[in-house]
């Protein structure tokens, strides 16, 4: 049975200590920052899909395209892979394995990247 805990502060860090003292040998512990919530990505799709419609430069891309253009101008491996009617489409972009502040970082790229081409806000991210 898998156990999550997120430290929050010492009556935290007291149980993760007693799921590992129990803890069956050959078990695997896991640290790992808090991934992103869903009200930032409510926030991503709602920018990219502002930054869709405005289509800065003339540029025409899915909103997935797009995530991967900003994860890529963050620095996120970027991978591309060949359809069967030999159409190029990203894959492997999960935002949903950013921490809470590469998703802040994330949301900042795609505003400035809009902010330089005049995209306007809707500001109807729930």
């Amino acid at each position: 049975m898998m156990q999550t805990v997120i430290l929050r502060g010492q009556p935290q860090r007291d149980l993760a200590k007693q799921f590992i003292d129990k803890a069956p040998e050959n078990s695997v512990v896991k640290i790992s920052p808090l991934t992103r919530s869903n009200e930032q990505n409510n926030k991503m799709w709602g920018l990219i899909e502002d930054v869709m419609n405005a289509m800065p430069e003339g540029r025409q891309h899915t909103k997935e395209v797009w995530k991967a253009i900003f994860m890529n101008a963050l620095g996120h491996e970027t991978a591309f892979a060949m359809g069967i009617n030999n159409e190029i489409f990203p894959i492997g972009f999960k935002s949903s394995q950013l921490s809470v502040r590469q998703m802040s970082d994330l949301i900042e790229v795609i505003y400035a990247y809009g902010a330089k081409h005049n995209v306007k806000w809707s500001e109807k991210y729930e």
